[in-house]
């Protein structure tokens, strides 16, 4: 079941890729097919019409030559024969195969003479007969599951009008054969179409690869990748190579903006820390030793003591940010036993924030990992877990191992996290509710140090939330070998 989930996956994939009515590919194969459809189908439409044409022209040729004849044949014979003897002997006489004539007397009523082998080849109906009367075009006529040629002329003897004559030709094998080679010429265009719609699309579809290539590149390609990130199109057209020399030259910018972004919040972290401890120190120290200060003057010395002490924290996660994407933050890891360390990070937790926080195991754990930063991992996720959680509602730490894994579950049954925020909770400064993070003195930078260090460390981190239910991270770290 899951190779099936799988290959439908990919399918899905395929079809997105290659049927999005808006992607450029589509757009180029469905407007090259429509071109090339309509261009064979006037080619193969004019050679059927002008096929056709031929055909008309060469029996109709024919045909008027024995009209013309006809009217002076009949007048001939009637000199020396009755009127009606006369029209059947020029009738008779004309030897021309699948050609059937036959007179009509000058009111239409009564035919005066026809051909002799009508019976044999096919009948004047009255279907063929009414279709003779009309004005006739050069065109080919179908009566009777045959094709037909037909003319019409008029007998005039001593300049009076006898009636009217009509010939049918016979055309059906040739139109037969002309059918047939229609058909195959439609044949030949459809065999044609496909086999160059198969031929576009490879062709687009390897046109289009650079950019592909691109595309895929710009999404894997991370922070830290910007610098080594280069594209290289050997065999793509000029225009491409253009592209992605542009797309190189602007990587090369944004590795060069993110690393004096970078430097220069390490250098700020690092410059304004120490006289921001100093001043915390001496205010620390002043709200200890002076005891002749007033209310005010407490609560304002409290309140910039706690703020420069928020200050400090905040400017060393900072730092320990920026030394992580330096790749200058050491890990030393080691077999860790999570029993002891996560009672240890319970206690300074309870101790910090006066909460009822259980640990949950069943056997020893043992995980490699480096022990500070770990313990700095845990105290972050356990203070986000107190932050957003009643004070009446206990919090879990759960130990367990699947699959030669350790794994750490922090539970906390408080507001929970919406489902739009929870890709984004591991963003440096993201917080879900700004107003609370306000009252709880958060500033966005635990969770995101959290991620930095598991992974750093080897392992990852992810959570589960229900607004309402409350959440639960996961911290998932190899354990040593056995």
């Amino acid at each position: 079941m899951q190779l099936i989930h799988k290959l439908g996956e990919v399918i899905d994939r395929v079809k997105q890729r290659h049927f999005d009515p808006s992607s450029l590919q589509f757009r180029l194969t469905a407007e090259i097919m429509l071109l090339s459809i309509l261009g064979l189908s006037s080619v193969a439409a004019w050679a059927s019409w002008k096929m056709q044409q031929l055909l008309i022209t060469s029996h109709t040729q024919s045909v008027e030559y024995i009209a013309n004849r006809f009217p002076r044949d009949v007048e001939l014979y009637s000199e020396m024969l009755p009127i009606e003897t006369g029209l059947q002997k020029t009738i008779n006489n004309v030897s021309v195969p699948g050609l059937v004539i036959w007179v009509k007397s000058s009111d239409g009523k009564r035919v005066l003479a026809q051909s002799t082998d009508m019976d044999s080849s096919f009948t004047a109906t009255d279907e063929l007969m009414s279709l003779a009367e009309m004005p006739l075009k050069p065109q080919v006529y179908k009566v009777d599951q045959r094709y037909l040629i037909l003319y019409q002329g008029a007998v005039i003897i001593d300049g009076q009008l006898l009636g009217k004559f009509y010939m049918a030709q016979d055309v059906t094998t040739e139109q037969q054969q002309l059918n047939a080679a229609i058909q195959g010429l439609i044949a030949v265009c459809i065999l044609v179409t496909l086999l160059t719609m198969f031929a576009i699309v490879h062709r687009i579809r390897r046109s289009l690869q650079p950019l592909q290539d691109i595309n895929q590149m710009a999404g894997a390609i991370s922070a830290e990748d910007l610098r080594e990130a280069k594209l290289q199109l050997s065999h793509a057209p000029t225009e491409v190579k253009e592209l992605a020399q542009t797309f190189n030259m602007m990587l090369s910018r944004l590795s060069d903006a993110w690393e004096q972004q970078r430097q220069f919040v390490s250098n700020i972290s690092h410059e304004l820390r120490t006289p921001l401890t100093v001043v915390l120190g001496y205010l620390q120290s002043l709200l200890r030793r002076s005891t002749n200060l007033n209310d005010f003057q407490k609560e304002a010395l409290e309140t910039a003591a706690s703020e420069a002490d928020r200050t400090v924290r905040l400017l060393q996660d900072l730092l320990d940010l920026a030394r992580a994407d330096s790749g200058y933050m050491q890990y030393r890891l080691e077999p860790v036993l999570l029993n002891d360390l996560v009672q240890e990070v319970i206690e300074m937790a309870e101790k910090h924030s006066n909460r009822s926080i259980q640990m949950k195991a069943t056997k020893s754990i043992e995980a490699l990992a480096d022990h500070d930063r770990l313990r700095q991992v845990l105290l972050n996720v356990i203070d986000n877990a107190v932050k957003y959680s009643a004070a009446e509602h206990p919090i879990d730490v759960i130990l367990d191992s699947i699959e030669q894994q350790a794994v750490i579950q922090v539970r906390d049954y408080g507001v929970g996290i919406p489902l739009a925020d929870q890709s984004r909770i591991f963003e440096r400064f993201y917080r879900v509710d700004e107003a609370r993070a306000r009252t709880t003195g958060g500033h966005g930078l635990g969770l995101a140090i959290a991620k930095t260090l598991v992974e750093g460390m080897g392992g990852s981190i992810r959570v589960r939330s229900k607004p309402g239910e409350g959440s639960e991270f996961m911290i998932t770290l190899n354990q040593p070998n056995l």
